[in-house]
């Protein structure tokens, strides 16, 4: 049977620390195409009185911002690919320093142009969403267009609403007593930061993958690990430690904002391969180290019952803790056949003992 060596666990989940770091950072480092689509729109309408515009005249003005937006948006979708493919190829050097650790072999670096074929022309894993499918520079396009088509929305309600166009700007910039973050500009900031944090999670996995292609004869599988922490969502807990084929399964990021990451598994001829090494926690009792093998479910049993409650739910954490149901059972309850999050109401036609022993109705 392929091994999947603790030491490798233990790398990529410390390293999934590295590449939230970076991503926070990047995020920032957009931030000032998100300041300069503020001017625009405060150019363009600041010192006008839009009420008394025709609706002529207002649908040119929508159209101006418009495009000036895209254009932004299209720079912005620039320098985030960038940074993928950078990333990229920093990813598939660390992966070969990894398994280094474990395994002195002759590995193979996959060419840049593999990495930026792989990043840019394989799609995003993420099912049940209007982003599966796609492949990077689309969905870096889709994901933030709403955001900004809310903000010529906002314009164009306003008018027909009366509105000043001071009260129009606050709809958009938000109000200072609330800390401007009630206004459609928080919503298109959030969208720009799961928009980098996604296009990263794909271009660094991406890379880790085309790295383990090019060492098929070591690498047999990919090993999901999740996570452990209140925030990790069902599906990416129920995929922790699970295992793939090289070519087959589901790969992160499985959603926006996804923070998952994969470790190769070897060849069966590294089976003596035992490190005792752990993985990062963070739980009732604050940042811990763990088996590096524990799973996302097995650590959730082990934490208070108010803390399983605020991760999971309070009738799934009844589920888990006395339904009769091993950690493994647990985890395959939560998932479809794509890998999509099961509701309670499905879970239960699959499983209605363990909803009896829990006296869940």
């Amino acid at each position: 049977m392929a091994v999947a060596p603790e030491r490798l666990t233990e790398i990529s989940t410390r390293h999934a620390v590295y590449l939230q770091r970076l991503a926070t950072g990047d995020v920032q480092s957009v931030q000032k195409f998100l300041v300069e689509m503020q001017d625009v729109v405060r150019r363009q309408i600041a010192g006008t009185d839009i009420t008394d515009f025709t609706r002529t005249r207002l649908e040119t003005l929508l159209a101006s911002i418009d495009r000036d937006l895209q254009s932004i948006a299209a720079r912005m979708r620039g320098e985030i690919i960038d940074k993928a493919l950078e990333l990229a190829s920093y990813e598939a050097n660390f992966e070969i320093r990894s398994l280094n650790e474990v395994v002195k072999y002759d590995f193979i670096i996959p060419a840049p142009t593999q990495l930026r074929s792989a990043v840019l022309l394989n799609p995003l894993t993420i099912p049940d969403s209007r982003f599966g499918g796609m492949m990077l520079e689309p969905f870096i396009t889709d994901a933030m267009r709403p955001g900004l088509e809310r903000v010529t929305a906002a314009i164009r309600s306003g008018y027909y609403q009366g509105q000043t166009t001071n009260q129009i700007l606050q709809t958009i910039r938000g109000t200072r007593a609330a800390g401007f973050t009630d206004g459609i500009w928080q919503i298109v900031n959030r969208d720009a930061t799961a928009i980098v944090r996604t296009s990263l999670q794909h271009a660094a996995n991406q890379a880790r993958d085309a790295t383990w292609q090019a060492n098929r004869d070591v690498v047999k599988q990919v090993q999901w690990n999740a996570t452990l922490e209140a925030r990790t969502c069902a599906a990416c807990g129920a995929l922790d430690g699970q295992r793939f084929p090289m070519d087959k399964g589901p790969r992160p990021p499985l959603h926006p904002n996804c923070r998952c990451v994969t470790t190769a598994v070897l060849d069966e001829r590294y089976n003596f391969l035992d490190d005792d090494a752990t993985r990062f926690s963070r739980g009732s009792e604050g940042v811990r180290s763990v088996d590096a093998n524990q799973s996302f479910y097995g650590w959730l049993k082990t934490q208070p019952i108010q803390f399983v409650e605020t991760a999971i739910g309070k009738q799934k954490a009844k589920l888990l803790r006395d339904g009769g149901l091993s950690a493994q059972q647990f985890a395959e309850l939560q998932l479809g056949k794509r890998f999509q999050p099961l509701t309670l109401a499905q879970m239960r036609e699959l499983d209605p003992v363990a909803f009896t022993k829990a006296g869940i109705k």
